[in-house]
């Protein structure tokens, strides 16, 4: 890798991340990195619907080297050896199509990047006004996103080896639940506020209910499994119908493979898509019991929890029936490209709901 190519990546990175940056016309007040702070996240929200673009269309290794493309920043400098990979084979993982996909997908994650350095740089610069809560919480971004470029790295050099790819995904969730949390952060750096034990554990163990279902919807979708069950509800006209779930959860192996080098069979990929239909069901459950629970809390006279508790909860309510139709279409509509990034969409969607509900609870209310 060649300090040349490294510079070039950096000013992409600089120029990507920029344009949000300056649209978030940072000036040093809390409110204003609020602002920033969500501009990140809507950022990061579009880069996860762009990764989930990139898998649909099979160009997760349009250029199947990392960082650059052939050696090259961008696909411009590497059309000789994509133009002659394609020739050889012209429905093959490289294409000039594939190539743009992929190293678009790069380029939006180094600006995300980018961006947390950028706002790392700004909490320690301002942490007197901020306070030190939120630079630490700043640089445990930092790590978080160095992690997930080192996973992006993987992805392409394993081959899109399904484990890899799952947790590529789930870092990228785990980074939009941290910036959601941090615009709570900021808002109540003076001092969390006690709850009892249960109004907090919750909706804590409700989001690892839901990011276990997430992981095994990324499972899915990682090892082509969506239309494995045809017809819904039953899986192709059967309840519990016959599978291999050793096979399918086994995680450590290559894609399309099971751990034995073996072309992994049909009952492999039911036994993964009937699974994850079954937690559609668990999901669906546990969300409603806990909108019923967290309707019962009231913070008396204090109208702002009051309004946010409400809207929150209204907001998690109908990214769940979107999740729900968008999941079914994905089998009664032979797995569309727009439902699928919906549904891609719903989960981080869901994520965030979930974060700020569990923020909530850390406020007293009048049952407490």
């Amino acid at each position: 890798m060649s300090w040349q190519l490294i510079f070039q990546l950096l000013f992409i990175a600089a120029f990507v991340g920029s344009i949000p940056l300056m649209y978030s016309a940072l000036k040093g007040n809390t409110i204003q990195l609020q602002n920033v702070v969500w501009v990140i996240l809507f950022f990061t929200f579009d880069l996860i619907l762009f990764g989930a673009f990139t898998r649909l269309t099979d160009s997760g290794l349009g250029c199947p080297d990392w960082p650059g493309c052939y050696g090259h920043s961008n696909p411009i400098l590497a059309m000789d050896q994509i133009l002659d990979a394609q020739h050889q084979m012209p429905f093959g993982p490289v294409t000039v199509t594939k190539a743009w996909i992929e190293m678009l997908h790069r380029y939006f994650a180094s600006g995300v990047g980018f961006l947390i350095v950028c706002l790392v740089a700004i909490t320690w610069l301002k942490r007197a006004t901020f306070g030190r809560r939120v630079f630490y919480f700043s640089c445990g971004l930092f790590f978080l996103v160095s992690l997930q470029g080192a996973f992006g790295a993987l992805t392409v050099t394993m081959r899109l080896q399904p484990l890899i790819v799952t947790s590529h995904l789930m870092l990228a969730l785990i980074l939009v639940i941290s910036l959601t949390a941090l615009t709570e952060v900021i808002q109540i750096r003076d001092g969390l506020l006690k709850p009892k034990t249960y109004s907090l554990m919750i909706p804590i163990v409700l989001m690892c209910i839901v990011a276990t279902q997430i992981f095994l919807g990324a499972w899915v979708s990682t090892n082509y499994a969506v239309l494995a069950c045809l017809g819904f509800p039953q899986c192709n006209g059967e309840w519990i119908p016959q599978m291999d779930f050793m096979n399918g959860f086994t995680w450590w192996r290559e894609l399309g493979r099971t751990a034995s080098g073996e072309f992994l069979n049909t009952q492999a990929l039911m036994a993964i898509h009937w699974t994850h239909r079954v937690g559609a069901l668990i999901i669906t459950l546990s969300v409603t019991l806990f909108l019923v629970f967290f309707h019962q809390i009231r913070h008396a006279g204090n109208v702002e929890w009051n309004a946010r508790a409400s809207y929150w909860k209204k907001y998690l309510l109908l990214v769940l029936c979107i999740q729900l139709v968008s999941g079914v279409s994905n089998v009664i509509f032979q797995w569309p490209m727009i439902v699928a990034l919906i549904h891609t969409g719903g989960s981080a969607a869901l994520l965030i709901g979930l974060t700020k509900l569990t923020s909530l609870s850390l406020y007293p209310s009048a049952n407490q």
